[in-house]
C-alpha cells in the first residue's frame, strides 16, 4: 500500500469479525515504531500485546467502551520517562509524548497496510489497566488499541478540513505566504 493512501485511508473501526489475526503481524506492526524519531535516540515506548479474553473485558472496563471487549487482541502502549529525564529534564515528558505519538502513528499505518483495523483509545482509568497488567510504578500508559478485521469499511470518509483552515504563514492566523522581495546588489 502506498503511503499516501494508507494516510488517506486510515479510520477508526469498532467493529470486528470474530476472524483472529495472526499475531505475528500485530508484531511487525509494532516493529514499526522503533523507526520513529525518538530524542537523544533514547526508545521510551513499550507494547504488550494482550490476547488473553478476561484480561481483554477488564481492559474495556477500565476505559468504558465495550466495543473494545469483542476484539481478538489489545495492544497497550506504554512509556517510561525516566532515562529521557536524565538526558533532558523537565522537558523529557514532552518529548516522551511527542515520540509516543510518532511511534503509535507508525504503528497505526502499518496496522492499515496490514489490512488490520484499530481504534486509538486514549481515555482510561490507568491505574487499572496498570494493575491488570502488572506494569511498573513510573511506566506511563499512553494509549490502547483493539485490533482485527473490520467487519465493514466506511461508505465514505469523513470530512477533513482544508489546509488553509490549519496552515499559516511566517506567523500564526497569517493566511498569506508573501513573494519574496528582489534585491538589487
Amino acid at each position: 500500500m502506498e503511503l499516501d493512501k494508507a494516510i488517506k485511508s486510515r479510520h477508526s473501526s469498532k467493529e470486528f469479525k470474530q476472524k483472529k489475526p495472526d499475531w505475528r503481524t500485530i508484531i511487525e506492526c509494532i516493529d514499526s515504531a522503533r523507526y520513529a524519531p525518538m530524542a537523544g535516540n533514547i526508545f521510551t515506548l513499550k507494547f504488550i500485546l494482550v490476547d488473553n479474553k478476561e484480561k481483554i473485558k477488564k481492559i474495556s472496563k477500565a476505559c468504558q467502551q465495550q466495543f473494545i471487549a469483542k476484539a481478538n487482541y489489545v495492544v497497550v502502549v506504554c512509556s517510561s520517562s525516566s532515562a529521557t529525564a536524565n538526558a533532558y529534564g523537565k522537558k523529557a515528558e514532552i518529548y516522551c509524548r511527542q515520540q509516543a505519538g510518532a511511534g503509535i502513528q507508525n504503528f497505526l499505518l502499518k496496522i492499515q497496510e496490514a489490512g488490520l483495523a484499530t481504534s486509538w483509545v486514549g481515555a482510561f482509568v490507568e491505574e487499572q489497566i496498570q494493575r491488570e497488567l502488572v506494569i511498573p510504578e513510573g511506566i506511563n500508559v499512553e494509549a490502547v488499541f483493539p485490533i482485527g478485521y473490520e467487519i465493514k469499511k466506511p461508505t465514505k470518509q469523513k470530512k477533513k478540513i482544508n489546509l488553509d483552515q490549519a496552515l499559516y504563514f511566517n506567523k500564526y492566523g497569517n493566511k498569506k505566504m508573501k513573494p519574496i522581495k528582489k534585491i538589487n546588489v
